[in-house]
């Protein structure tokens, strides 16, 4: 009986010790997991944002762990966000850009690691609306994201940004009038941007939302017109989505059902 018992003892001793690795092991390969290079990861809903949700809660810091190529705003609604080489910078509405602090929020952003898929030489684009038909006819499919960089001098650029925002928080659509205008011109730059699907409307903005930053990282803000010479389009496929939504009360608290077409067509024009 002494030898079952020790014999017993040392089986389960044994197991003990199998079990913990495989725990470990577990548990390390959850926390090491880093988001695949054609994951779009999202921090909150554009309703949300629509809505006057601008708490940030994910820093800077962490949402550089999802990529190195993205957009979106600051916490209170500070700025436009550009995500360019793995640095972020932050257009103010006061026409400056700067580089955010890396423990700074984000009440909502899109960021990716980019590679490039798809590439063509387009030269000479007169409006915002013809660079958008240029990229239409290089997209594959209609039905999966895409991550867009456009380089080129750019002859005319404009874009907006809007002045943080203080509670109580009024709806984005309210905000734009606030919003900030710089024309710039014979500026040699870069267009960071995505391109969503239409049935991602309310998580994101169905077709084209577009951010601009100059070369020398002095000019910047949301993309509102451009004309380009010899321009590059930079495309990579994105085939998977990742969603951060917001713990706050006032995201667990606001409706997002009330966001109308004109509303969202108002705060990208």
């Amino acid at each position: 009986m002494k030898k079952k018992a020790i014999f017993l003892i040392t089986v389960m001793f044994t197991l003990c010790i199998l079990l913990s690795g495989c725990v470990e092991t577990s548990m390390g390969s959850i926390e090491d997991t880093k988001t695949s290079q054609d994951t779009l990861y999202q921090v909150s809903t554009l309703d949300a944002l629509m809505q006057g949700v601008y708490d940030g809660e994910t820093t800077l810091n962490s949402l550089l762990d999802h990529g190195n190529f993205g957009i979106g705003t600051f916490n209170g609604l500070d700025g436009e966000m550009i995500v360019l080489d793995d640095t972020v910078y932050q257009a103010l509405s006061s026409g400056e850009v700067v580089e955010a602090d890396s423990t700074d929020t984000t009440p909502f952003a899109m960021i990716t690691d980019f590679n490039t898929d798809i590439q063509a030489d387009v030269g000479v684009i007169d409006n915002y609306q013809q660079l958008q038909s240029k990229i239409d006819a290089l997209l594959p499919s209609q039905n999966i994201f895409y991550a867009i960089k456009v380089e080129g001098t750019f002859s005319i650029v404009q874009v907006r940004s809007v002045p943080k925002q203080s509670e109580p928080y009024p709806l984005l659509a309210d905000v734009t009038s606030e919003q900030q205008v710089y024309n710039y011109s014979d500026v040699s730059g870069i267009l960071v941007g995505f391109w969503c699907p239409a049935y991602i409307d309310g998580v994101n903005l169905p077709g084209y939302h577009m951010h601009f930053l100059s070369k020398d990282g002095s000019m910047g803000g949301h993309l509102l017109e451009c004309s380009i010479k010899n321009s590059v389009i930079y495309i990579d496929t994105t085939t998977e989505l990742q969603m951060r939504l917001p713990e706050n009360k006032h995201f667990l608290q606001t409706d997002l059902s009330g966001v109308t077409d004109a509303d969202k067509k108002d705060v990208e024009q």
